[in-house]
C-alpha cells in the first residue's frame, strides 16, 4: 500500500511537472518572434525580449573613461577565481571537504594531464601557464552565460559583455603563450641552439670553404643545401607567429559565433526552449578553454623537445 501511495505520488509530481513544462514551453513560444508572427500580437513584460544587436568591437561604459565592458568583465573573472582559490586555501584540511575537495580535485587533474604530456620537470614547468590559461577561458566563457548578464546598460551600452568575444583578450593570451613557449624552447636548448633550429648556416661555411679549396660541384651542392636550409627556416618562423593569429581567431570566432546564437535564439523562442543551447555553449566554453591551453601545452612541449626525440 505504501509502495502504490509513493508511486502514485511521484506520477502526480511527474504529470504537474510535465504539464507546467508545455505549459511554459507554449508561452515561450507564443512570445517569441515566431510565435508572434504566426498568433500575432506583441510581448510585453518579462516576455519581452529586443532585437537581438551585436557589436564586434566591446563598447566603454563612459566616454572619458578608458575601460570596456569586456575589461570588467575579465576584472570579474580574475576575482572570481582569486575569492574561490582563497577560500579553498584559507583554512586547508587534512581531510578535505567541499570547496577544497574540489580545487584540489582540480589541481591534481590538471597537474596530471600536464605531466603526462610534458614530463614531470617541464610539466611543472609549464602547469601555472597553461592551467592559468584555460580557468581564464573558462571563467569568462561561463559567467557570460549568467542570465541577465548583459542587461544592464549605461549609455545605451551593456555594461558587462563576454570577455572572449572582445578580440583583444584572445590576442593578449595568444601573445602570452606565445612568448612563454618561446622562452621554455631556448631556455631548454640554449639560445645558440634554438636559434640554429631556423637559420642552420653550416652548408654556407662549408660551401665557402670548398669553393677556397676549389671543390666547385661540392660547393654547389652545400649552397643549395643552405638555401632550402634558410627557406624552411623562414617557415618554421612563419608557422610559430601564425600561432598567434590561429589561437586569437579561434577563441574568438567560435565565442563570438556562440554568443549570437543565444541572442538569436532567446529572441526567437525565449526563456524554456534556448535553455538546452545554454547547456551546449556551457560545454562549448569548457571545450574552448581546452583546447586554447591544451594547444599551448602541445607547441610547449615541441619546443623542448630536441630532434633526436
Amino acid at each position: 500500500m505504501a509502495r502504490r501511495r509513493v508511486f502514485g505520488c511521484t506520477l502526480n509530481v511527474l504529470v504537474i511537472s510535465i504539464v507546467v513544462l508545455l505549459g511554459l514551453m507554449a508561452i515561450s513560444f507564443s512570445s517569441g518572434a515566431i510565435g508572434r508572427a504566426i498568433f500575432g500580437g506583441e510581448a510585453s513584460g518579462i516576455f519581452a525580449v529586443p532585437p537581438p544587436h551585436h557589436e564586434l568591437p566591446a563598447n566603454q561604459i563612459s566616454p572619458g573613461l578608458p575601460v570596456t565592458n569586456t575589461m570588467i568583465v575579465s576584472w570579474i573573472s580574475i576575482l572570481v577565481l582569486f575569492v574561490s582559490f582563497f577560500t579553498a586555501t584559507r583554512k586547508m584540511k587534512l581531510v578535505p571537504k567541499g570547496l577544497q575537495n574540489f580545487v584540489e580535485f582540480l589541481y591534481e587533474s590538471a597537474a596530471n594531464f600536464v605531466e603526462d604530456a610534458a614530463g614531470k620537470e617541464n610539466g611543472r614547468r609549464f602547469f601555472p601557464i597553461v592551467v592559468t590559461i584555460f580557468l581564464f577561458v573558462v571563467t569568462n566563457a561561463w559567467l557570460a552565460l549568467i542570465p541577465g548578464f548583459g542587461t544592464i546598460t549605461i549609455n545605451g551600452a551593456p555594461l558587462l559583455r563576454g570577455a572572449n568575444t572582445d578580440i583583444n583578450l584572445p590576442l593578449a593570451l595568444a601573445v602570452v603563450a606565445f612568448f612563454a613557449i618561446e622562452y621554455w624552447g631556448f631556455t631548454s636548448k640554449g639560445l645558440k641552439r634554438y636559434i640554429k633550429e631556423f637559420c642552420n648556416l653550416t652548408p654556407f661555411r662549408q660551401c665557402l670553404a670548398q669553393l677556397l679549396r676549389g671543390k666547385i660541384k661540392p660547393a654547389l651542392s652545400n649552397l643549395f643545401n643552405g638555401v632550402i636550409g634558410l627557406f624552411t627556416g623562414f617557415l618554421e618562423i612563419l608557422s610559430h607567429l601564425i600561432r598567434m593569429v590561429s589561437f586569437t581567431f579561434r577563441l574568438f570566432g567560435n565565442m563570438t559565433a556562440g554568443e549570437i546564437l543565444i541572442l538569436a535564439i532567446t529572441f526567437i523562442i525565449p526563456w524554456v526552449l534556448p535553455l538546452p543551447f545554454y547547456g551546449l555553449e556551457l560545454f562549448f566554453g569548457f571545450v574552448q578553454a581546452l583546447i586554447f591551453g591544451g594547444l599551448t601545452l602541445s607547441f610547449a612541449c615541441a619546443a623542448v623537445m630536441t630532434k633526436e626525440e
